[in-house]
């Protein structure tokens, strides 16, 4: 068992994470639901873009709580924020306004460029935000609503119903009606399915359950323009590439993603509060804000006066010291250098801090067992590719060994690494 210690000030007992990682390991498979398999690690400790485990071990961030962590571990800032807030003024229900609340909307209806009318709504996480587009969705009054195949928008019942993949979906069917799945990428499908009885459009810029797959270019204009000529609300979901992961501060606004466009609707959550959790929804203009009213939608904790300044930090680090500059930059390189990275690299996909190493067998889930076993941690987003998401204020100094050690990766010594060889033409099959 763990030892406690007096909470500082309050005399209040609190765990300190003493025991072995198998001690926790086992604690937690005898406390907690199995919706997450068994975990990869027991982590007790971070700073910067380092984590370590119960047992002491380090390890590289480069998934930073799955592009949560944008700021890195324990950023001075953020949790000085964080604590000064909390220790002000914590919690007060949505029947009355705090400051940081007013204060981080109007920053981020500034930080999106929004016109006059524009309005924010706080939640706790993206698949919050993205249930709130389903209701404002149907305050259209119009029965349809339009995603892509490949998408990933939450797991709660509105936002799986704009999910695509089966896996999530089918447990739980039947789901809310009336979502239409679109071919990813094609044009003349959208331009088929475009009418005035579609509700809302609702995309990824860069789909990153699917793999890291930006839109293709000119997709995002022409949406806009369907959308215009239809009255169809455009909804950009950059739960994942928003608050600087791209580079800029909405995927959106990147020349290479989304080249301006602007939606009628946004959603964020992950990286706006640097690992403290808050959703968000941004209503460009009056109608699109005006389509939830007094009572039809709300959140106990949405908008609360910790996490607003936990958003307020968080973007005031990324401007203070410049790091959408650095994503940049950054990402670059770090995107050159993976894909000079040896023989089992395939390709390198997205923009910033937000990329996909494809590997050239199906084997990505090997591929990050060694990597955690080296210290470094990824996301096997797909069979074939690894997700990196690390925190925004990583350095190519550290990001290097990484590169090295997928550079070391040989097939050769590995046979787990090399593709299965094709069939002959006369070999027996598996029953399917």
């Amino acid at each position: 068992m763990s030892a406690v210690v007096p909470a500082a000030g309050q005399g209040e007992a609190v765990p300190v994470a003493e025991g072995s990682a198998a001690q926790w390991s086992d604690r937690y498979s005898a406390a907690l639901m199995n919706t997450f398999g068994a975990p990869r690690r027991v982590l007790v400790r971070g700073d910067g873009v380092y984590v370590w485990d119960a047992d002491g071990r380090r390890y590289l961030d480069l998934l930073g709580g799955i592009a949560v962590n944008a700021l890195g571990h324990a950023h001075p800032t953020l949790t000085a924020a964080i604590s000064a807030q909390l220790g002000t003024l914590g919690h007060v229900s949505n029947f009355f306004a705090t400051p940081t609340q007013v204060a981080l909307a109007e920053r981020l209806l500034a930080l999106a460029e929004a016109p006059d009318g524009s309005r924010v709504f706080f939640t706790n996480s993206g698949t919050e935000a993205n249930e709130a587009v389903v209701k404002m969705a149907r305050r259209t009054g119009r029965p349809r609503i339009l995603a892509l195949e490949g998408s990933f928008h939450g797991r709660t019942m509105g936002a799986l119903a704009l999910t695509h993949k089966p896996a999530y979906r089918e447990p739980f069917e039947p789901l809310p009606g009336g979502v239409e799945f679109l071919p990813f990428g094609d044009l003349a499908a959208l331009e088929a399915a475009m009418a005035d009885d579609v509700a809302a459009l609702v995309l990824e810029v860069v789909q990153g359950e699917a793999g890291v797959r930006p839109l293709p270019a000119g997709y995002l204009a022409r949406a806009r323009e369907l959308a215009d000529t239809h009255g169809v609300l455009l909804v950009l979901d950059e739960v994942q590439t928003g608050i600087g992961r791209t580079g800029a501060w909405f995927a959106f606004q990147h020349p290479d993603l989304g080249a301006g466009v602007r939606p009628d609707v946004l959603t964020l959550a992950k990286g706006l509060g640097g690992g403290f959790p808050i959703g968000a929804v941004v209503a460009f203009g009056s109608r699109a804000a005006a389509l939830l009213g007094p009572g039809q939608h709300g959140s106990t904790f949405g908008g609360n006066p910790v996490a607003a300044a936990a958003g307020l930090a968080t973007v005031g680090v990324l401007e203070r010291d410049d790091v959408l500059a650095h994503v940049r930059e950054l990402g670059a390189g770090l995107a050159a250098a993976l894909a000079a990275a040896g023989p089992m690299v395939r390709e390198v996909r997205g923009t910033g801090l937000l990329l996909a190493v494809e590997l050239t067998a199906p084997v990505a889930a090997h591929v990050a067992d060694l990597a955690l076993a080296a210290g470094f941690i990824v996301n096997p987003v797909t069979p074939s590719a690894l997700r990196l998401a690390p925190p925004l204020v990583l350095t190519a100094d550290q990001v290097a060994p990484f590169v090295a050690f997928l550079a070391a990766l040989d097939p050769s010594a590995d046979p787990a690494l090399a593709p299965e060889p094709p069939l002959a033409p006369d070999a027996p099959k598996e029953p399917s």
